[in-house]
Protein backbone atom coordinates (compact mmCIF):
# COMPACT_ATOMS: atom_id res chain seq x y z
CA UNK A 1 0.00 0.00 0.00
CA UNK A 2 1.60 3.01 -1.05
CA UNK A 3 1.94 6.06 1.99
CA UNK A 4 -0.47 8.55 -0.12
CA UNK A 5 -3.38 5.64 0.21
CA UNK A 6 -2.35 4.40 3.75
CA UNK A 7 -5.14 5.93 6.22
CA UNK A 8 -3.40 8.08 8.99
CA UNK A 9 -3.97 6.33 11.92
CA UNK A 10 -4.85 7.62 15.66
CA UNK A 11 -2.71 8.28 18.36
CA UNK A 12 -5.09 6.31 20.51
CA UNK A 13 -4.30 2.84 18.09
CA UNK A 14 -1.19 3.76 18.26
CA UNK A 15 -0.73 3.89 21.91
CA UNK A 16 -3.21 0.89 21.53
CA UNK A 17 -0.60 -1.12 19.37
CA UNK A 18 2.48 -0.34 21.62
CA UNK A 19 0.85 -1.31 24.58
CA UNK A 20 -0.13 -4.61 22.96
CA UNK A 21 3.40 -5.19 21.14
CA UNK A 22 4.78 -5.19 24.31
CA UNK A 23 2.26 -8.00 26.04
CA UNK A 24 2.49 -11.70 26.04
CA UNK A 25 -1.49 -11.10 26.16
CA UNK A 26 -3.18 -11.83 22.49
CA UNK A 27 -4.58 -9.05 21.69
CA UNK A 28 -6.25 -7.66 18.69
CA UNK A 29 -7.39 -4.10 17.30
CA UNK A 30 -9.80 -2.91 15.34
CA UNK A 31 -10.06 1.17 14.10
CA UNK A 32 -13.24 3.19 14.06
CA UNK A 33 -14.66 2.20 10.43
CA UNK A 34 -14.29 -1.77 11.20
CA UNK A 35 -10.79 -2.91 9.50
CA UNK A 36 -8.33 -5.00 12.01
CA UNK A 37 -5.60 -2.85 12.30
CA UNK A 38 -3.31 -5.01 14.66
CA UNK A 39 -3.06 -8.64 16.19
CA UNK A 40 0.22 -9.08 18.47
CA UNK A 41 2.71 -11.91 18.19
CA UNK A 42 0.65 -13.99 21.31
CA UNK A 43 -2.88 -13.56 19.02
CA UNK A 44 -1.16 -15.07 15.84
CA UNK A 45 -1.59 -18.87 17.12
CA UNK A 46 -5.67 -18.31 17.03
CA UNK A 47 -5.42 -15.12 15.04
CA UNK A 48 -5.30 -16.81 11.34
CA UNK A 49 -1.91 -15.96 10.22
CA UNK A 50 1.02 -13.42 11.29
CA UNK A 51 -0.25 -9.95 11.35
CA UNK A 52 3.11 -9.12 9.61
CA UNK A 53 2.28 -11.23 6.58
CA UNK A 54 -2.02 -10.43 7.10
CA UNK A 55 -1.58 -7.08 7.16
CA UNK A 56 -4.67 -4.86 7.74
CA UNK A 57 -8.06 -6.41 6.67
CA UNK A 58 -11.98 -6.01 7.22
CA UNK A 59 -12.88 -7.21 10.55
CA UNK A 60 -15.58 -9.23 9.06
CA UNK A 61 -13.37 -11.11 6.83
CA UNK A 62 -11.13 -11.75 9.86
CA UNK A 63 -13.78 -13.29 12.39
CA UNK A 64 -15.25 -14.87 8.84
CA UNK A 65 -11.75 -16.90 8.98
CA UNK A 66 -12.11 -17.68 12.62
CA UNK A 67 -15.07 -19.51 11.86
CA UNK A 68 -16.64 -18.51 15.75
CA UNK A 69 -19.12 -20.42 17.55
CA UNK A 70 -20.47 -20.76 21.09
CA UNK A 71 -18.88 -23.36 23.24
CA UNK A 72 -21.93 -25.71 22.07
CA UNK A 73 -21.15 -25.17 18.42
CA UNK A 74 -23.38 -22.94 17.58
CA UNK A 75 -22.65 -20.13 15.07
CA UNK A 76 -21.81 -16.72 15.92
CA UNK A 77 -22.07 -13.63 13.84
CA UNK A 78 -19.71 -10.84 15.20
CA UNK A 79 -22.35 -8.64 16.51
CA UNK A 80 -22.78 -10.99 19.24
CA UNK A 81 -19.30 -11.99 19.93
CA UNK A 82 -17.66 -9.47 22.31
CA UNK A 83 -15.68 -7.51 20.12
CA UNK A 84 -18.86 -7.22 17.73
CA UNK A 85 -20.65 -5.34 21.20
CA UNK A 86 -17.53 -3.12 21.79
CA UNK A 87 -17.59 -1.73 18.09
CA UNK A 88 -21.70 -1.26 17.95
CA UNK A 89 -22.62 -0.25 21.31
CA UNK A 90 -19.44 1.30 22.38
CA UNK A 91 -19.37 -0.36 25.51
CA UNK A 92 -16.82 -2.72 26.89
CA UNK A 93 -17.79 -6.72 26.33
CA UNK A 94 -16.95 -9.71 27.84
CA UNK A 95 -17.84 -13.50 26.63
CA UNK A 96 -16.34 -17.41 26.03
CA UNK A 97 -15.91 -17.56 22.16
CA UNK A 98 -14.85 -20.79 20.40
CA UNK A 99 -12.89 -20.03 17.39
CA UNK A 100 -10.96 -22.44 14.58
CA UNK A 101 -7.25 -21.66 14.88
CA UNK A 102 -4.24 -21.80 11.84
CA UNK A 103 -3.89 -25.39 12.74
CA UNK A 104 -7.74 -26.14 12.28
CA UNK A 105 -8.21 -27.06 16.13
CA UNK A 106 -10.93 -25.40 18.00
CA UNK A 107 -9.92 -23.02 20.31
CA UNK A 108 -12.30 -22.08 22.95
CA UNK A 109 -11.24 -18.13 24.24
CA UNK A 110 -12.51 -15.94 27.45
CA UNK A 111 -12.79 -12.55 25.36
CA UNK A 112 -12.83 -8.91 26.63
CA UNK A 113 -13.35 -6.45 24.50
CA UNK A 114 -13.08 -2.69 25.01
CA UNK A 115 -14.15 0.17 23.34
CA UNK A 116 -11.27 3.31 22.52
CA UNK A 117 -12.06 6.79 22.88
CA UNK A 118 -9.76 9.67 22.45
CA UNK A 119 -9.69 12.12 25.02
CA UNK A 120 -12.65 14.22 23.21
CA UNK A 121 -14.82 11.33 23.37
CA UNK A 122 -13.88 10.16 19.95
CA UNK A 123 -14.44 6.42 19.20
CA UNK A 124 -11.12 5.24 17.63
CA UNK A 125 -11.95 1.51 17.27
CA UNK A 126 -11.64 -1.36 19.69
CA UNK A 127 -9.33 -3.41 21.82
CA UNK A 128 -10.05 -7.30 22.46
CA UNK A 129 -7.88 -9.16 25.17
CA UNK A 130 -7.92 -13.31 24.92
CA UNK A 131 -7.12 -16.37 26.65
CA UNK A 132 -6.81 -19.82 25.97
CA UNK A 133 -8.96 -21.95 27.94
CA UNK A 134 -7.40 -25.61 28.46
Amino acid sequence: MSTSSRKQKSLVLILARELATNLATPIYIADAVGDLVYFNEPAEQIAAGRFAERGETSINDWVRSLNPETVDGKPLAREQMPGGIAFAERRPAHGTVRVTGLDGAKHTVETTALPLFGPDGEFHGIMAIFWELS
